[in-house]
């Protein structure tokens, strides 16, 4: 890669997540350059170059993958698309950043995995909660010790999430690998990944309690730290109220923070409460895209790759593997036969 300019990047997929999200930070990060984007509807792909001043764009993505004025490629389709779409970019050459969760299974995340690795070309995973103060603070304080020995870790999730009146495709199992799970649950194990180390022996139980779709809408997860400390979420998406919260357990010190919400980081002690109020930026996204264009410029390492996505997916087949009577194939195909509808 050029460390003399800037890296040059084509989206595939420029729908809503990238109007705020992500897609501006290709344009503001130091080093940066939004090139071209595409959309399967050639209009849509222009009025998103129109507003957000992106020079080209293009109905085909094989023609971005291919383009000479693009370096690296942010995949920003339904994880249905990313093993397929990951696999061109590295048959090209080109550095890619996939939007999480990575694919719809840790088997394919595997293929995408080996297929970077082999081809020694960089993957990286939207996983953004890496890149934010909130997230940065917590594991520094979890890293100082300021907790002590971790004793507990849990979470817990309740409600009805953004814009799940009409989930679309995040409850088409073909598209997304499994229900709001995949699409909500793997930021906080990422998360809990990142500021506690990979999660050890998950294992859990999903079932469909409202019947509202196909896929799974109630997940319980038990896991080990590395220290030996136990671990347990859940997940209810027909849940009545709204519960979002980290809660870690020290010898010394609890810390709480919630993985969606934008509310001060709270680590309670013996002496009293300290709070860390860190906001996050208005394009979420762009703090981990500001490591990764750091990456691609040889001045630093992305906290977030696909070896660290890859852990996330498997945690969660783990949690999924009876629902779906097994993750390793194309489970999404044979939908009368899941063990976890009945």
């Amino acid at each position: 890669m050029n460390t003399q300019t800037n890296i040059r990047w084509g989206i595939l997929g420029c729908g809503n997540v990238c109007e705020v999200k992500s897609g501006p930070g290709f344009q503001e990060v130091e080093g940066s350059a939004l090139t071209m984007v595409m959309r399967r509807t050639p209009l849509m792909a222009e009025d998103y170059a129109t507003r957000h001043g992106v020079p080209n764009w293009t109905g085909d993505a094989d023609a971005l993958i291919e383009d000479e004025d693009v370096d690296a490629v942010y995949i920003a389709t339904p994880p249905g698309t990313h093993l397929e779409y990951a696999l061109k970019v590295c048959a090209a050459g080109k550095p890619c950043y996939v939007e999480k969760p990575m694919a719809r299974s840790g088997a394919e995340c595997d293929r995408m995995v080996k297929a970077f690795a082999d081809a020694g070309v960089p993957l990286f995973v939207a996983y953004y909660r890496r890149g934010l103060p909130r997230f940065l603070k917590a594991k520094e304080l979890i890293d100082s010790g300021a907790l002590g020995e971790i004793q507990t870790v849990e979470y817990q999730w309740e409600g009805i999430a953004d814009a799940e009146n009409d989930p679309g495709w995040r409850v088409r199992v073909e598209h997304s690998g499994g229900g709001l799970f995949l699409d909500l649950g793997s930021h906080t194990l990422d998360i809990l990944d990142y500021m506690l180390g990979p999660l050890q022996n998950p294992a859990g139980e999903a079932r469909n309690t409202a019947g509202h779709y196909d896929a799974e809408d109630r997940v319980d997860l038990q896991f080990k730290l590395n220290s030996g400390a136990a671990g347990s979420a859940t997940w209810d998406f027909a849940g009545r109220r709204h519960t979002d919260l980290i809660t870690i357990v020290g010898e010394q010190a609890s810390l709480t923070l919630s993985t969606f919400g934008n509310e001060p980081v709270r680590l309670k002690g013996h002496d009293g409460e300290q709070i860390f109020d860190l906001p996050n930026p208005k394009t979420i996204q762009q703090p981990l895209i500001q490591t990764i264009v750091d990456h691609l410029q040889g001045h630093g390492a992305s906290p977030s790759t696909g070896e660290t996505a890859a852990r996330t997916s498997h945690v969660m087949d783990a949690a999924l593997q009876n629902y779906y009577g097994g993750r390793g194939d194309e489970f999404w195909a044979r939908s009368d036969s899941w063990p976890g509808r009945r």
